[in-house]
């Protein structure tokens, strides 16, 4: 089967011949299915595209994109059918490549494929078209048109004229054009130029390269949303005396130590020269008592470079673990009082991964990267005044360094991305691969496939040392050549400071404590392009985590209070109608009343409406029509705690926390003792495989509650709600997993928990709630289409005696209609 994408929107411009590509299918079940789209292979900044793309279409849960691969693994509703699933992908990848046309999404190849060796395609400038020089589109084989072969031959013979002119004035005015260039302040500013114009191309592009990837025609400087332009004052804000301090310490330390290093070398030019007549004049007179002296200083000045670097790290990491700590303890408490709508639009493993992985990242960010800005700061900030004042005749050796360092740190920096996310892909397959194994380790070992599993691991493993081979060998080589580069300063500086010493012109004095200095500058401002990269992933993390801050809690206040007698428990929905987001309605116009003190029973098909009325109740959701009344007070107007705290809720799901069983069911009433939680234990009938354990109510759970099975954890759910107490209790198919004898058990404890209480069984087995005082039978839309009670309900011979006999076995009153025949709509959805 293969999917063919449509063309793309008249309006977009060629992109390539990769726009009608073919998605080639690789497995297709209900709610997932895993495709491979040749168009974003090797293309990092379009597989982003497309990933955050499929995220915000309707349907669609999660969506993973390789750009190593090309792989696309999709995860939707089950509500949405394979086939549609599978159109909503195509007509996606086609409208993300039209968009991508539209802003010359850059492709860069995987460099070192085991596979072959791909040639890298040059990062286009923003603006310019995808085709050429020119803005043409590129012709079917790949080759631009001949305007823009023009159009380059043309200035190619212009920068050919223009090198030789430049040549000529050179050799005519080169000794002049030296003399002023090698001036202090005019090869300071031209330094100053030529490093901001890098940076600045190097942001600029990265900038281009973020809107395409955000499907924004918008190039312009990334930084200029609010959240961008305060990100520092507003993350260092509340911590501003430990920024400070942290600040004032790197920048002692730093400035210490470049300080202990020029002094070396100034005791090296004393100890050569016999003397020194400086210190001579501040008394240390002859070279026995000199240099103890410079030997005392610089050990005073080594302790107080390590003591000031020691206290400098410890106070940045500090600082870094106030920052996460507060912002991890504010955002989950916001999280907290989300809305569950909100928090299941935001998905959970999204949220999750804002207050771990995004916040951790923030940590790092000031621990580290604002720790060697300060630094590299301090060598800038010491290295200037310092060739200005002692030797400023070689200050533009210093300097000059300065650009094609920062340079070839943003350019390496850049070619080693690819590397850099072939090793992230590479980890994130071996990950996978070794959490499935170890989560189905039963059927391996049934089918027998321990060999072939080692060897997909063994491949996976060799496939992820092999892509961080690469990283390290570029990392490495990153790292040499900025050293090279910046260690070619000192013979350069040695010579002509040399000279100027030998003419006089310069005491060897004031030479000699320079010669370090632009070294350890440079050495530091290697790490410029993995700078910049950290505070843009910062920047993005940061946004993240506003953007969690930034949805609304949920309307926690009310206007009404309980009365302080208690609460009688009677329930009404009065023409309620709700939907869920870009959903039909799940409830239209239902009105229900559930008598206080009594047994109400709801049943109905899939999709009926029945949780939802259990989530309007709880105030889990808010009606969009109509009122859910608690003893006639509308619930939206009851403080949201004290509504909750009446109110009772078992799901069909419930969750149990990593801890005790003992821990579990005293979870929300933590003073109870020992006697009231066996009570409720046997209530729920959970004491009889309770006290069967080894550990009794001390026996741990297991993450998730591992260690038991279903119907063990609905128990548990069931014991902790009964020893809450509350006077209102809905049960969402809070007995579905457990065996008719547990059940019947736990039904015996229901009668006695029920006295003077109103209890809401939702249930799909019928014998739960057969002696339910009222039952409610529901079809799709939250149409009430029966009402009595159990007895009443099977002598009216409709659709809850029919459901009744095919339960309790009996043959049903009339045959099935053609519909019920009919297989479910994503079984007749499947592609062919």
């Amino acid at each position: 089967m293969t999917l063919l994408m449509g063309p793309p929107a008249a309006s977009a411009p060629p992109f390539s011949r990769l726009a009608d590509a073919p998605l080639r299918p690789r497995s297709v079940l209900p709610g997932r299915q895993r495709w491979e789209v040749e168009a974003v292979r090797g293309r990092p900044n379009l597989a982003r595209l497309l990933e955050s793309s499929l995220q915000a279409a309707p349907g669609i849960d999660t969506a993973e994109v390789s750009p190593v691969t090309g792989r696309v693994l999709l995860f939707h509703e089950t509500a949405l059918s394979s086939r549609d699933a599978a159109r909503l992908l195509g007509e996606t990848v086609a409208q993300v490549l039209a968009q991508a046309a539209d802003h010359a999404v850059p492709r860069r190849a995987p460099r070192g494929n085991s596979r072959g060796t791909s040639r890298r395609v040059p990062r286009q400038t923003p603006g310019r078209a995808a085709g050429g020089e020119d803005g043409a589109p590129p012709v079917a084989d790949g080759t631009r048109h001949s305007s823009g072969t023009g159009t380059r031959s043309g200035l190619g013979v212009v920068a050919v004229v223009g090198a030789g002119a430049g040549a000529a004035v050179a050799l005519g005015v080169g000794k002049h054009v030296l003399k002023v260039l090698a001036t202090p302040w005019v090869s300071l500013g031209l330094v100053a130029a030529a490093t901001t114009a890098v940076i600045r191309r190097a942001w600029r592009r990265s900038n281009a390269d973020r809107a395409a990837a955000e499907g924004s025609s918008d190039t312009s400087d990334a930084s200029g949303s609010p959240s961008r332009r305060h990100f520092l004052t507003r993350l260092i804000g509340p911590h501003r005396r430990k920024f400070a301090l942290a600040t004032v310490l790197s920048a002692l330390s730093q400035a210490v130590e470049m300080g202990l290093f020029a002094l070396i070398s100034y005791a090296i030019t004393v100890l050569v020269g016999g003397g020194s007549q400086t210190l001579a004049g501040l008394g240390l007179v002859g070279l026995e008592t000199q240099l103890p002296f410079l030997a005392g200083v610089m050990a005073l000045a080594a302790v107080a470079s390590s003591g000031a670097s020691y206290l400098a790290g410890v106070t940045w990491r500090k600082l870094a673990q106030s920052i996460e700590s507060d912002l991890r303890t504010t955002t989950y408490a916001h999280v907290q009082r989300l809305s569950t709508a909100d928090l299941e639009g935001e998905r959970t493993s999204h949220t999750t991964q804002v207050l771990t992985e995004d916040i951790s990242q923030l940590g790092s960010f000031v621990a580290r990267t604002l720790h060697e800005s300060t630094q590299l700061a301090t060598c800038f900030a010491v290295l200037a005044p310092a060739y200005l004042l002692l030797a400023p005749q070689l200050a533009w050796i210093a300097f000059a360094p300065i650009p094609l360092v920062a340079w070839l740190a943003f350019r390496f920096h850049e070619r080693t991305a690819d590397d850099r996310a072939a090793s992230a892909a590479a980890r994130s397959r071996l990950h996978a691969r070794l959490t499935d194994n170890l989560q189905s380790n039963v059927m391996v070992k049934a089918a027998c496939t321990e060999e072939y599993e080692e060897q997909r691991v063994a491949e996976l493993c060799a496939e992820h040392g092999e892509a961080n081979s690469r990283t390290d060998r570029s990392s490495a080589y990153q790292a040499q050549l900025v050293r090279m580069c910046a260690m070619a300063a000192v013979p350069t500086t040695i010579l002509l400071g040399g000279k100027a010493v030998l003419r006089s012109e310069l005491p060897l004095e004031r030479f000699t404590p320079l010669l370090d200095l632009p070294a350890m500058t440079l050495s530091r401002l290697y790490r410029l392009g993995d700078m910049t990269d950290d505070y843009r992933r910062s920047v993005d993390a940061f946004e993240r985590v506003q953007r969690l801050l930034d949805l609304p809690q949920e309307r926690s206040e009310g206007s009404r209070e309980l009365p302080a007698d208690g609460i009688r428990g009677q329930l009404d929905l009065q023409k309620v109608t709700f939907a869920y987001p870009g959903r039909p309605a799940a409830l239209s116009d239902l009105s229900m009343h559930i008598a206080p003190g009594r047994v109400t029973g709801i049943v109905g098909t899939t999709g009926a409406g029945k949780t939802t009325v259990a989530k309007l109740l709880m105030r889990f959701r808010e009606p969009n029509a109509g009122q859910v009344l608690l003893d006639g007070v509308d619930v939206s107007e009851l403080p949201l705690h004290e509504l909750r705290s009446v109110i009772g809720y078992v799901s069909q799901e419930p969750f149990v926390f990593d801890g005790t069983i003992a821990e579990n069911i005293r979870y929300g009433t933590f003073d109870a003792d020992e006697r009231r939680v066996a009570q409720a234990a046997r209530a729920a009938g959970a004491d009889s495989f309770i006290t069967s354990l080894p550990d009794g109510y001390d026996s741990q759970v297991g993450e998730r509650g591992a260690a038991l099975s279903g119907g063990q954890k609905q128990r548990i759910a069931l014991a902790r709600t009964f020893l809450a107490d509350p006077p209102v209790v809905i049960l969402d198919e809070a007995t579905s997993a457990v065996d008719n004898e547990t059940e019947a058990a736990i039904q015996r404890g229901l009668e006695a928990f029920a006295q003077q209480r109103t209890l809401i069984v939702i249930a799909h087995r019928l014998s739960t709630i057969r002696n339910a005082d009222t039952i409610y039978v529901l079809e799709r839309g939250g149409v009430v289409a029966e009402r009595g009670t159990h007895t009443e309900l099977v002598q009216r011979g409709g659709r809850y005696a029919n459901l009744w006999r095919l339960q309790s076995g009996e043959p049903p009153a009339s045959r099935p209609t053609e519909q019920e025949h009919q297989p479910p709509t994503w079984l007749r959805a499947l592609p062919s």
